[in-house]
């Protein structure tokens, strides 16, 4: 449980913080708003803390880079699925940069706070 509330949590300073790595990236690019909301973003989060406590269970590695390397792959994996929703994005290298970041600053806070 404490895994998918520091899940949730994460995702959810990611959303907030958004408006300002969107100015600092010069790129509107928001995950957010692409998956429905703030609400679904922090439950996408949760899910997420929860599949990363199975894998921090069975691992020996640090939990915090443990987090940060598991979001910044889903992240990378993922990233071309974008491109069914919007193509131009999935070209930009600033969008792509943007959602590393965002990826590993959710999982800085996940490994810390799990």
């Amino acid at each position: 449980m404490r895994a998918a509330l520091a899940g949730a949590v994460a995702a959810t300073v990611w959303g907030l913080q958004e408006p300002l790595d969107r100015r600092v990236f010069r790129c509107d690019y928001s995950d957010v708003r692409l998956v429905g909301g703030l609400p679904v973003h922090a439950l996408n989060g949760a899910l997420f803390g929860l599949a990363f406590d199975v894998i921090r269970r069975r691992t020996r590695v640090d939990q915090t880079r443990l987090a940060v390397a598991l979001a910044v792959a889903e992240h990378t994996a993922l990233w071309p699925l974008i491109g069914l929703f919007d193509r131009s994005v999935v070209r930009s290298p600033r969008a792509f940069a943007q959602g590393v970041y965002r990826h590993a600053l959710f999982g800085f806070l996940l490994g810390r706070l799990a």
